[in-house]
């Protein structure tokens, strides 16, 4: 699987091993908001990448297609301390033409993340 070239900017990876995509985000000055925490928009690139991530594999199994956001609504739980940051997507709704993603990131335990985000894109088959 590729990943789109903002997720390069973002110095995102794949997880290597998990069925489903997992990105991981490095702590790093590009992606620095106040001293030693995350900015919100690195953390947010992060769970859009995520979800693309997650739908263009659902896509995938169903023959491809083109997506393209409709909106995007994050919830921000906690701050992003200066460590790795991990995300995952999941598919909530795969539709003709829409679908419903939902994402998550955090640092420590995917149980306690520190933002999550509910994604709605176009699709085009």
């Amino acid at each position: 699987m590729t990943i789109p070239p903002y997720a390069e900017l973002l110095g995102l990876s794949l997880e290597p091993g998990d069925p489903a995509p997992t990105l991981v985000m490095p702590f790093g000055p590009d992606v620095i908001g106040r001293p030693g925490f995350l900015h919100g928009g690195a953390i947010g690139g992060l769970l859009e990448m995520a979800a693309v991530a997650a739908l263009k594999q659902a896509l995938e199994t169903e023959g491809g297609g083109r997506v393209k956001p409709i909106n995007l609504t994050v919830d921000y739980m906690r701050g992003g301390r200066d460590k790795e940051t991990r995300a995952r997507g999941t598919v909530t709704r795969l539709g003709k033409r829409v679908a419903n993603v939902d994402a998550i990131a955090w640092q420590d335990d995917p149980d306690r993340p520190i933002a999550r985000a509910h994604l709605n894109y176009l699709i085009a088959r």
